[in-house]
């Protein structure tokens, strides 16, 4: 297994190698490459085949969620009607290593009609795409991490990383902030992080007792509930809190428990958060006071109970 992992070692040297040799290629013609995009009305049409046309299907997801209207055109598809994804004020990104692939030569003479520009991304600067480019993207590598020098590794990895610096960049110049980021985000993880708000994780129970409560009451209140809280009322006024750890506390001081009420042992100005906030917010708010539960409210009035653990097994963080 030792073999296993300096094999592994070695090819993330490579390619970590052929990235730095990357960053010192990048000059004026990636900065026009980005001005085109940029100042383009239309969007950006990426095109490849074989493993250039996954690397090309992972650029415009990143683009499309980054603000940058894209969209992917399989070069073997183009040629059998496609093309007409293709309008005159779009930008056309192609992306070959060789750049003499067949499928590809065939197509840059429309390509270039049918588009305001055509950037190439090749690793072969004297190749048929990039003598036929506006803006060559040098992506050559000097060798591929595939121990027989021959699946594209390395290679595939450059250009992704110039995919992503392209979307970086494109970012910067939109000014696209987190905001913008969660309207093309609204599903998973990350969806959830931007825009999920603290009322989506609230259960429907709401424990709660009076200040003049007796122990029998609290504990009722605490068992009817899974948070292991319940809130203490004053009329319509928020008084405090008593968790199951507070009981044991009381118990611990005290044998005589018949004339203790809620408020004697209730915990008072209880964190809260109102209900519309986010619920990265309320994580935040737990975790800096290290409490379990949290008094969700609505325009201060006692609303309900986020718990913790309910926002970590959601993919809050």
């Amino acid at each position: 297994m030792t073999h296993i992992k300096e094999l592994a070692k070695n090819a993330i040297s490579v390619e970590i190698s052929e990235l730095i040799s990357l960053k010192e290629r990048i000059d004026e013609r990636f900065e026009k490459a980005v001005d085109i995009v940029y100042q383009s009305s239309g969007k950006l049409i990426i095109v490849g085949v074989g493993k250039s046309a996954h690397v090309a299907n992972k650029i415009v997801a990143t683009l499309n969620s980054t603000g940058t209207p894209s969209q992917f055109l399989h070069a073997a598809e183009a040629i059998h009607g496609d093309l007409g994804v293709i309008q005159k004020n779009d930008v056309v990104l192609c992306i070959s290593n060789s750049g003499n692939s067949p499928e590809i030569v065939y197509l840059l003479p429309f390509l270039k009609d049918y588009s305001s520009a055509l950037i190439g991304m090749t690793g072969n600067l004297k190749s048929k795409l990039a003598e036929a480019s506006d803006i060559v993207l040098d992506s050559s590598v000097k060798v591929e991490a595939c121990p027989n020098k021959l699946a594209p590794t390395s290679s595939t990895t450059v250009q992704m990383a110039i995919g992503d610096a392209l979307a970086i960049c494109l970012m910067e110049l939109r000014n696209f902030k987190e905001q913008d980021f969660a309207k093309f985000h609204p599903g998973g993880s990350i969806g959830k992080n931007l825009t999920a708000k603290v009322e989506q994780f609230i259960s429907s129970q709401k424990p709660l007792v009076e200040e003049n409560s007796t122990i029998k009451d609290v504990i009722f209140s605490i068992s009817s509930s899974k948070h292991g809280i319940t809130v203490v009322m004053d009329g319509h006024k928020i008084s405090g809190v008593i968790t199951d750890g507070d009981l044991r506390r009381m118990l611990l001081k005290t044998d005589n428990i018949g004339g203790i009420l809620a408020k004697d042992i209730m915990s008072k100005n209880p964190k809260t958060v109102e209900k519309d906030a986010l619920a990265k917010e309320a994580l935040t708010v737990l975790k800096q006071n290290n409490i379990g539960q949290l008094i969700v409210t609505e325009n201060g009035n006692y609303f309900g109970i986020i718990d913790l653990h309910k926002l970590l097994d959601e993919g809050i963080n």
